[in-house]
């Protein structure tokens, strides 16, 4: 796991929280210990975190208050020694992620840590052409400096490929992660850019930024398509002068980081709509990297099943079990709309559940216990030109869109990502269907 998960632990100094630390850096994570939550804040203030737990003792509601008020946006855990269920339950209501008791058990503070990081499939695992060429020429741009965009669907291992990248590239510093799609404005542009005491109301403070931060380093923006207009034009400024300024600032910053983005939106398309800036995607698409879809990758999907098989087996404490001829019949030709990290999802849920000496084809099931579907079992299904003359268009896009939303269980995302088309044209297709008076099963 990598080092560069950065985790604040506010509490009394005592053998309880003294133990925690060992156990999350153990697990990964550089640790930094704050008696109080205002040494909390200064901490994240000067060094940015990506990880805090807090002692239920402590001010949580106060310092969960605080974070928001400052912009911070990172997941806060609380934890105790023999805390009442009612001040467990009281910090969730306040914002905490999660409530870990003390003293630790290694497996809950590694569970902490890897829910931050969200362990990744391996996407250097296999030979196919198209993951072959993205390797080779992520591998080759990993020592410039130049920006690198890589595209891909949601779950295709984009990430992995972006720390592999940074891995490559010899930066000493760490590669530091923000999340661009679900985040406020206002909240993401403080997060990247920092800011000074009085930028806004609640900033009582200087911050330091994630791009300042990241020094020499890599900083890696997840679905960059989410930035807005402003912060658009804030990235583009930083990345053509080399240097931006805190928000509320007036005193230039340099910009030294290596800048990787990721996105599962077509881009150029966005360019078209008019939601993202054609200036800046020149100067982040200068090196496309297209990380290929897992269905894309042919017999990659077995060794993928085999890996994660032994690895969680192993890190579960559950016996290794091969597949039977017939889960794997099952894997190769499931569509994985999900991709590596439905995959491994599923392969998880088959290790925790199979009861054989292997795991076979009735344990690879959905969350919801829903079994896959292969789509080759019995006699092929393949559209043949025969069957498509004398349709309309959009009679058979109609069906196209209605077998595999089936397939899918209903999973609308999931049937959007095989399509190739946005959840909500997914919506407004069935809605046309529907006003047409076509039979749509009231679980699609």
């Amino acid at each position: 796991m990598s080092n560069s998960i950065r985790m604040v632990l506010i509490g009394a100094p005592g053998s309880e929280f003294r133990l925690a630390a060992e156990l999350a850096r153990a697990s990964g994570a550089n640790v930094t210990m704050a008696d109080t939550p205002a040494e909390a804040l200064i901490a994240l203030r000067q060094g940015g975190g990506d990880l805090v737990m807090i002692d239920v003792d402590a001010d949580v509601t106060g310092f969960i208050a605080a974070l928001r008020a400052e912009r911070f946006a990172l997941p806060v855990l609380a934890c105790g020694i023999d805390a009442s269920a009612e001040r467990a339950v009281a910090a969730i209501r306040a914002g905490a992620r999660d409530y870990v008791p003390l003293p630790p058990q290694r497996d809950l503070i590694a569970a902490a840590i890897a829910s931050v990081v969200q362990r990744k499939a391996q996407v250097h695992i296999g030979d196919h052409p198209a993951l072959t060429r993205a390797l080779q020429l992520a591998t080759a741009v990993a020592p410039s400096g130049t920006p690198v965009l890589i595209t891909g669907e949601k779950g295709s291992g984009k990430e992995t490929m972006a720390r592999a990248i940074h891995e490559a590239s010899g930066r000493g510093a760490p590669l530091l992660v923000a999340e661009c799609a679900g985040v406020a404005n206002d909240v993401l542009e403080s997060d990247l850019f920092g800011h000074e005491e009085g930028a806004f109301p609640g900033a009582v403070a200087r911050r330091i930024g994630r791009f300042e931060e990241a020094g020499n380093g890599s900083i890696l923006l997840r679905e960059i398509c989410a930035l807005s207009p402003n912060a658009q034009a804030r990235l583009l400024a930083a990345l053509i002068e080399q240097r931006f300024t805190r928000l509320g600032g007036t005193e230039p910053v340099p910009f030294k980081a290596r800048l990787i983005a990721t996105t599962s939106h077509d881009l150029d398309l966005a360019v078209e709509a008019g939601s993202f800036r054609a200036d800046l995607l020149i100067r982040l698409g200068l090196i496309r990297v297209a990380v290929p879809s897992l269905r894309m990758r042919g017999d990659d999907v077995v060794q993928l099943a085999n890996h994660f098989a032994e690895r969680l087996a192993e890190a579960d404490g559950q016996p290794v079990r091969g597949f039977t001829d017939a889960a794997i019949t099952l894997i190769a030709n499931y569509p994985w709309p999900g991709n590596i990290r439905e995959l491994e999802d599923c392969v998880h849920r088959a290790v925790l559940l199979a009861s054989g000496a292997q795991i076979d084809a009735g344990d690879l099931v959905h969350s919801d216990g829903a079994g896959l579907v292969d789509l080759d079992a019995g006699e092929p299904e393949r559209i043949r030109i025969e069957g498509l003359v004398g349709r309309t268009v959009e009679e058979v896009e109609r069906e196209l869109i209605l077998q595999t939303l089936e397939r899918c269980h209903g999973n609308r995302t999931s049937a959007s990502n095989i399509l190739g088309i946005s959840v909500r044209t997914m919506r407004n297709k069935l809605r046309t269907f529907i006003e047409a008076g076509i039979a749509v099963s009231p679980a699609l």
